[in-house]
């Protein structure tokens, strides 16, 4: 079971790695980004933004949005934090998204920008 529910999640991530990619444009500079507080799906650069995405694979999509809990949320950060410390270069501009991709049956994706609202 495991196994299946790890293969769906990297199967969502590689169609929201291609959407970020080929539909907006992004680009991708790290997958899976680990650290002992969490896991970042994509790191990508949208223009001069630095983007931290969220992948969620779901069958039913009115779920994926809840699963986005505040302490989700606060691990996000964490790791965030992490990957900007170990950064040679300063982003001044950040942001958190999450896509949201649908199993079947429609096989949907969602994107939704600033899941996280910085100060």
């Amino acid at each position: 079971m495991a196994d299946s529910r790890r293969m769906t999640g990297k199967l969502g991530e590689d169609r929201a790695a291609r959407y970020l990619t080929e539909s907006l444009g992004y680009r991708v500079l790290c997958r899976n980004y680990r650290t002992p507080d969490g896991e970042i799906d994509i790191i990508a650069l949208d223009r001069d933004v630095l983007v931290f995405v969220e992948v969620r694979t779901t069958r039913d999509p009115g779920l994926g949005h809840a699963s986005i809990t505040p302490k989700k949320k606060q691990k996000m950060c964490k790791v965030a934090l992490k990957y900007l410390e170990n950064l040679k270069r300063d982003y001044q501009r950040l942001r958190f998204d999450a896509v949201f991709v649908e199993k079947e049956p429609a096989e949907g994706l969602e994107h939704v920008e600033n899941i996280i609202m910085l100060a």
